[in-house]
């Protein structure tokens, strides 16, 4: 039994001053004729233009990933980590875990600051206690100013720190911050290991943000 094959339909040609009505004569053709492809060029060269750098960037992206030593993946977690609990605690409305002050109060005398007002800090420094460096428990919403040691807005008759742990206990319960302080575990944490809590908490990230959107 032959089968049939289906004529293409006639459909107009793509160059804006043409228009002409022409049957393609191969799949994908867009343009009637050859001159209409020469006006039409420029905009196959564009798109060719971008997926060329499109590749390029992912061969650079790959190339970098081959060349990350374990320390890179660790501050990349790190980073994922921090920017998806400044993320969450915004959304939440939470203030500085150290000064107490409002996003609002934090806002208006800090807002100025490059990359914003807000940080992510940890609560046991990951100089003193690394492995709870990626802890998220240890990592709190804080302006820009604590995180930076300045005492300007810190709580009354305590130090940054102080203000720190005042503002923990209020979060999660003084059992849960004396937990945290005997929490000596060590976390061995493989390069592997690192790129999942790197892309996790990147989701995560993403996530809230289109929540928020």
């Amino acid at each position: 039994m032959t089968i049939e094959r289906k004529q293409p339909k006639p459909k107009k040609c793509r160059v804006a001053t043409c228009r002409a009505s022409f049957v393609p004569s191969r799949l994908g053709q867009a343009v009637c004729s050859p001159a209409c492809a020469i006006i039409d060029a420029p905009r196959n060269q564009e798109k060719a233009r971008k997926s060329l750098a499109q590749v390029e960037r992912r061969e650079i992206q790959v190339r970098k990933e081959k060349l990350k030593s374990r320390t890179d993946h660790v501050q990349d977690a790190e980073k994922a980590v921090r920017d998806y609990r400044r993320t969450f605690e915004l959304s939440i409305g939470s203030g500085c875990i150290s000064c107490g002050k409002t996003q609002e109060e934090v806002q208006a005398v800090q807002g100025w600051k490059t990359g914003g007002a807000w940080d992510a800090g940890h609560f046991l420094s990951k100089g003193a206690r690394p492995e709870l460096r990626l802890e998220p428990n240890n990592i709190w919403l804080q302006c820009k100013s604590c995180n930076a040691g300045s005492s300007k807005y810190a709580r009354k008759g305590e130090s940054v720190a102080q203000g720190y742990r005042t503002g923990l206990v209020e979060r999660i319960g003084v059992e849960a911050v004396e937990a945290l302080e005997a929490d000596h575990e060590p976390r061995k944490h493989t390069t592997e290991e690192l790129k999942v809590i790197t892309a996790e908490y990147r989701a995560k990230t993403r996530e809230l943000k289109r929540a928020a959107a």
